[in-house]
């Protein structure tokens, strides 16, 4: 049962000293005040810029910074229960809202909202540029000086993934210094903020997609991140770690092994997937025994209604097939269970929306270019078929009840 472990974990959630503090118990973690759309449009974030934030947020930032439990990555206590999280009204779902909301469009306004409320994961990468470093302070500053105290997420992905071919070189080694030199600026920019970091989605599972020349480097520059960002007095960190449908735990366990696994808190689940949570509950605890019992996270951002998977046949006389993942923009999906720390197991910290529901993945089944593009129809129709269902309910197909044909669920196109 999904909130079993309330009581237990509560009892650890605010040490001697932080009485004053506010701390949120066990449960959602949406703002409770953002659980309903507010009747009319709030003001927006203080000011526009890097320079207005910083001003703003140093005179909201307490000197002494008192966390409602220690981040003891080994520890019992649960590190994401009793925050605060921030939630961005500059993401494009919480602008989409805005705008729907004004132009008098209630009913899609209202549908949204089950998106744009949510605590959610902000991405840096390649694509954070120029002035990366810049970047990164702008928006931990923006944090503290619109929602003061509030706890961001941020994913790094900074590898390199273009291809997958045998002769697939992601930039080589020249790449490989580049990138271990982002992770040394970025974890500089983050210094000694309270953060929550996803680690390089895809990195591993796609370590294949590389020359075999290659793949020991991979590893060795995602250990060199791990490295650094493990030393953030305040970060709470989680590697990249595929999906249930993906690739075996025994293998993907070595790789988070040689990574280094040990220093930070664990690992996630499913970020670019659309399988079922309580399947990659069980893949992920298959995966902890092989690493130490290290507790882990899945995203839920788009899983409402699970994967499109279904059988091309090779030759049905001898019953050979393959199974294909309809992995870009697959119709009809929607968002998974929301936000929460009260989980089906007490090594999951927390189902969390680490993607994006509503960007572009690419040109395929209609997205627009250039990948990340904001889609507003897509977050739409995550929002529109959003469930709590953790597993596929008895007489739903393709987690829809009723009959849908593949190509209308995009597999063919």
């Amino acid at each position: 049962m999904r909130y079993l472990l309330i009581s237990l974990t509560l009892l650890a959630i605010a040490p001697a000293g932080a009485a004053a503090q506010t701390t949120y118990p066990l449960g959602r973690l949406v703002p409770p005040e953002l659980v309903d759309a507010p009747p009319t449009i709030p003001r927006g974030p203080a000011g526009e810029y890097p320079e207005d934030w910083v001003k703003c947020g140093d005179g909201h930032r307490p000197e002494n910074q008192v966390y409602p439990h220690e981040l003891d990555m080994r520890g019992l206590v649960n590190p994401l229960v009793g925050t605060k999280w921030f939630v961005d009204r500059m993401e494009p779902a919480y602008a989409q809202w805005r705008k729907w909301k004004r132009a008098g469009q209630t009913g899609k306004a209202d549908t949204i909202w089950r998106l744009a409320r949510e605590p959610r994961f902000r991405w840096f990468g390649r694509f954070t540029s120029p002035r990366m470093q810049k970047k990164v302070r702008g928006y931990l500053n923006r944090v503290q000086c619109d929602q003061p105290g509030a706890v961001p997420m941020m994913v790094v992905m900074r590898h390199q993934g273009r291809a997958c071919r045998p002769d697939y070189l992601a930039g080589g080694r020249a790449e490989d210094r580049r990138t271990m030199k982002w992770y040394d600026q970025f974890a500089a920019a983050v210094g000694d903020a309270r953060v929550v970091i996803a680690f390089e989605p895809d990195s591993l599972g796609t370590l294949d997609c590389l020359a075999k020349s290659r793949r020991d480097d991979r590893l060795r520059m995602l250990r060199h991140g791990v490295d650094v960002l493990s030393q953030l007095p305040n970060a709470t960190i989680y590697l990249e770690a595929g999906a249930s449908d993906w690739e075996p735990a025994a293998r993907t366990a070595k790789q988070l092994r040689a990574i280094g696994i040990s220093k930070v808190r664990g690992f996630m689940l499913n970020v670019t997937h659309h399988d079922w949570t309580g399947a990659n509950v069980q893949h992920g605890l298959e995966l902890s025994r092989l690493v130490g019992g290290k507790h882990f996270i899945v995203n839920t951002s788009y899983n409402g209604r699970g994967p499109i998977h279904y059988r091309r046949w090779i030759n049905r006389t001898k019953h050979v097939w393959r199974t294909i993942n309809v992995w870009c923009h697959p119709g009809l999906r929607g968002l998974g269970p929301p936000p929460t720390t009260a989980t089906s197991n007490p090594l999951v910290d927390a189902y969390m929306y680490i993607n994006r529901p509503g960007y572009s993945a690419g040109s395929c089944n209609g997205g627009p270019l250039p990948i990340g593009t904001w889609w507003a129809e897509r977050g739409l129709m995550y929002a529109k078929y959003a469930t709590d269902w953790e597993s596929p309910p008895r007489g739903t197909r393709y987690g829809l009840y009723g009959r849908h044909s593949l190509r209308a669920l995009g597999a063919f196109n």
